[in-house]
């Protein structure tokens, strides 16, 4: 019985191991490296957009604030 309990666990290790290796060598190939620069890039640009976005919400808040209003 503690053998099968033990293969279950080696099997189930493996399985885990294998999907982990197959997705580290998808990440690895130019096409990996593609698609996670483009991600990141997304990223700083939402980032920048945001930040875009804050910056003129508190210029109009400081342009009320001090009677600047066009």
């Amino acid at each position: 019985m503690k053998r099968i309990v033990w293969l279950s666990v080696g099997v189930a290790l493996g399985a885990v191991a294998y999907q982990k290796i197959s997705a580290a060598r998808s990440l690895a190939s130019p096409g990996g490296i593609n698609r996670a620069v483009a991600s990141l890039a997304d990223s700083v640009a939402h980032f920048a957009d945001q930040v875009r976005a804050g910056m003129a919400e508190r210029e109009g808040e400081l342009r009320q604030g001090l009677g600047l209003q066009d």
